[in-house]
């Protein structure tokens, strides 16, 4: 997880043009976040169980390992519980999110994660400057993503 200035716990990154993310947009901030699948809640209760099931994404059934634009950073606070808090410092992530395609936006709506696919779309966002890097934060075609799993369980067990 990424925390902002002012401690809040913070993992989508939307607002690139805002000064607080400014800093953070070089390359030397920028990581790949790994992943086969990712989930959102349906905004609905099922109404078979009367509560929201989980989708999960993929770029296909076979689940492919692929990547989210990432931004990390030093944090030197307190992480964990007020009765178990841990000094800093630890090493903190978040990813870009844009508008959400036709296969999210029905499940999520606001947005989605940014998915770079290609080498070159990963070689772009670490290393390019940030007028060239940020043609990335866009959503991925509709036709790259689909529906793997949807249901109660919380861990797409087809990507293990």
């Amino acid at each position: 997880m990424y925390l902002n200035r002012i401690g809040r716990r913070v993992t989508n990154i939307r607002n690139t043009t805002s000064p607080h993310w400014r800093g953070w947009l070089k390359p030397e901030n920028r990581c790949l976040v790994p992943f086969n699948s990712f989930a959102e809640y349906a905004p609905e209760p099922n109404p078979e169980t009367k509560k929201k099931d989980v989708v999960w994404f993929a770029l296909n059934d076979d689940r492919p390992l692929t990547a989210f634009a990432g931004i990390w950073t030093e944090y030197r606070g307190y992480r964990g519980t007020k009765s178990k808090p841990i000094p800093g410092p630890h090493l903190v992530y978040g990813f870009l999110t844009t508008t959400p395609n036709a296969i999210v936006a029905p499940i999520h709506d606001k947005a989605m994660p940014v998915i770079l696919t290609t080498d070159e779309e990963r070689d772009v966002w670490m290393r390019a400057p940030w007028d060239e890097a940020q043609v990335l934060q866009r959503p991925l075609p509709d036709d790259a993503l689909k529906i793997v799993a949807r249901g109660e369980d919380k861990e797409d067990r087809a990507a293990a």
